[in-house]
């Protein structure tokens, strides 16, 4: 038995045991890091750093707390707040008192929310702020299972205890009455931790539904022992490492990265706010982070519209130095994947020398520093921008996984990645593909099934273990997953010809460095359209520069103008496109696509049907007048 095999085949029963274990062993090492506003918000934050030894007495605290108000084993504890250490300390208090987190957005409407906690069952709510709480109180008398809700916020927690049944509680209260529960019975978490079964119910994570009401995925504490070990047995991840987390945690994604941190051992930094990614980059300084696509795709907008505002010669230097990036990493991983070294001719080493002076020191400035990997998963990220970002030294690792396999099912080897491709499978994954190209997966990761239907559960779940993802790929000779499209999302046009409409979209944002979003169409009809979205910073920019300053956002998008520079974007993919891909018409929309309208997933992916049903107009003016109409 290898080393590998032995550190995941010897796993603990669950996440709460390794934590004691990560404990016991380095008490007094930095575990989180975390950011304290100013007072009034004037002038920066002050980051706060808890040691494994700290976090350990809010996690018993809670999960006291927890025991004190009634909570027994796989009892539901739903979670509704954005990313933040209080999230991490209070999930990991939820299975150390042997219970089961039920996740939810802190975006998710107020009906969907009462829908989730109704569905799973959920004795205890843990809300981020009054609004949060607003949603369970105003829906009180539909759940009746809904014991108490604890209020992190402690302003909002105080305004709200006035109730008379106590249902009610601070987090800070709770951690009180969790220390003094620990006075009378010290062992109580311990005994909860050590009769945790691998097969006991950890986390039901509710799938983000386009159509009809989300999914309740099951997740036992195994497959997050399992992700935790297999995370640590890839040595992507080192003791040393700073990771900086900012990815929703009621998301898959997000939840998978606490589970590695804690068998290896490394430090998170985390804050979920969005708005302040780039302002705390150079704070954290981290070493490794995990994003997913948008993200890189708005950065690699925003340093190509920094470029093109500084005048057209600054602008063919960033281009020119774009393209050397994107030759020398195709190069060197080429050379990689067959000789074993990363060597690229002297002479596209000394353009690349030239240009990560002028460009790419600058970049990787803009990330703090010290950036050794970043990790991109939940969605595809467009291959050219990849390359873009390997080339100048900001080395992205794609991966791949599902709510369904608890998000860590394929991840690019270190050194030997493959820009375009999801790398190979984690230690103790299976994969095949099926005759109609569709992935399908076997391993500790799996769920169990969806909550309370096993009739959808049937439906992808084999009886031999096998998960259909719904995803379609290829396996290489070596090894390597590189998925093209989603099996539902794949267009067949009237006239037979199928469209990865990811793949024209990749090649668009790859070209395009004003687009937020894109969705390509064309299932049943005799050509393909597309609406385009524009990222509001990028062309704002674009519009001073060119005859529109003074103009609002929407005047911009709905410019002539604006119209004539996507065009030409437009022509630019269709000429690296099969006749039958190419895009005929495009329409840009009034705004960006969002979350709040729910266009976009909390962890910014795209919901298509939402956004066919919003612009159906815009699509049906597109085909007026063809022939098919």
């Amino acid at each position: 038995m290898t080393d590998t095999q032995a550190l995941i085949e010897n796993r603990p029963p669950s996440v709460a045991t390794l934590f004691l274990e990560r404990v016991e062993a380095t008490p007094d090492a930095d575990a989180y890091r975390y950011p304290v506003p100013a007072p009034s918000g004037r002038g920066p934050d002050t980051w706060h750093t808890l040691s494994w030894g700290e976090s350990a007495q809010r996690v018993y605290a809670i999960a006291a707390g927890l025991i004190d108000l009634g909570v027994l084993p796989e009892e539901r504890i739903a979670m509704a707040a954005s990313t933040r250490v209080e999230w991490i300390l209070a999930d990991l208090g939820v299975l150390c008192a042997g219970a089961a987190t039920t996740t939810v957005y802190p975006s998710t409407s107020a009906d969907e929310t009462a829908f989730i906690l109704a569905d799973s069952g959920s004795k205890v709510l843990i809300a981020e702020n009054a609004a949060q709480l607003a949603k369970a109180r105003d829906r009180r008398a539909e759940l009746p299972e809904l014991a108490h809700v604890v209020v992190i916020e402690t302003a909002d927690a105080t305004a709200a205890e006035g109730d008379p049944d106590g249902w009610v509680v601070s987090l800070a209260e709770l951690e009180r009455r969790g220390a003094a529960h620990l006075e009378k019975n010290p062992e109580c978490v311990r005994e909860r931790v050590a009769a945790i079964r691998a097969d006991q119910l950890a986390t039901l994570i509710y799938t983000s539904g386009t159509t009809g009401r989300p999914k309740g995925v099951r997740l036992p504490h195994d497959c997050w022992s399992y992700m935790a070990r297999a995370i640590e047995a890839t040595d992507l991840v080192t003791s040393d490492d700073v990771q900086y987390l900012w990815l929703p945690l009621a998301h898959v994604f997000g939840k998978v990265l606490t589970a590695g941190q804690i068998s290896v051992g490394h430090v998170i930094a985390v804050d979920g706010r969005v708005d302040k990614i780039i302002e705390n980059l150079p704070v954290v300084q981290p070493t490794y982070m995990a994003a997913v696509p948008r993200i890189f795709e708005k950065v690699y907008n925003g340093v190509a519209a920094k470029a093109r505002a500084g005048g057209s010669a600054k602008y063919k230097i960033f281009q020119w130095a774009a393209e050397v990036a994107r030759e020398y990493a195709k190069v060197s991983q080429d050379n990689f994947r067959r000789t074993g070294t990363a060597s690229v001719p002297f002479g596209l080493g000394a353009k690349h020398a030239v240009a990560d002076k002028l460009v790419y020191a600058k970049l990787r400035e803009a990330f703090g520093g010290r950036l050794r990997a970043a990790v991109s998963g939940s969605a595809a990220l467009a291959p050219e921008i990849g390359f873009f970002f390997a080339g100048a030294g900001i080395h992205i690792l794609e991966g791949y996984g599902l709510t369904e396999t608890s998000a860590a099912s394929f991840v690019n080897p270190g050194e030997a990645y493959r820009t375009g491709t999801v790398g190979k499978p984690l230690p103790g994954t299976e994969v095949r593909i099926a005759e109609d190209g569709e992935i399908l997966l076997r391993g500790p990761g799996v769920m169990q099934g969806y909550h309370g239907q096993p009739e959808k559960t049937a439906e992808v779940l084999e009886p031999d273990g096998w998960f259909h993802t719904g995803d379609i790929g290829e396996l290489s000779a070596d090894g390597y997953l590189r998925i093209t499209d989603r099996k539902k999302d794949l267009i067949k046009t009237s006239g037979g010809k199928y469209v990865s409409p990811a793949e024209v979209e990749g090649q668009f944002k790859a070209v395009c460095p004003y687009v937020g979003s894109i969705l390509v169409h064309g299932a049943d009809r005799n050509f393909c359209t597309a609406l385009v979205s524009l990222d509001e910073p990028a062309i704002m920019a674009w519009a001073k520069e060119h005859g529109l300053d003074g103009k609002s956002y929407s005047d911009v998008v709905a410019s002539q103008q604006a119209e004539e520079l996507i065009g030409g974007f437009v022509q630019e993919v269709n000429q690296g496109l099969q006749r039958w891909q190419t895009i005929k018409k495009f329409r840009v929309l009034p705004r960006d696509l969002d979350i709040e309208h729910g266009e976009l997933t909390p962890s910014l992916k795209l919901k298509r049907p939402v956004v066919e049903r919003e612009f159906k107009h815009l699509i049906d003016d597109m085909y007026a007048g063809s022939r098919e109409a």
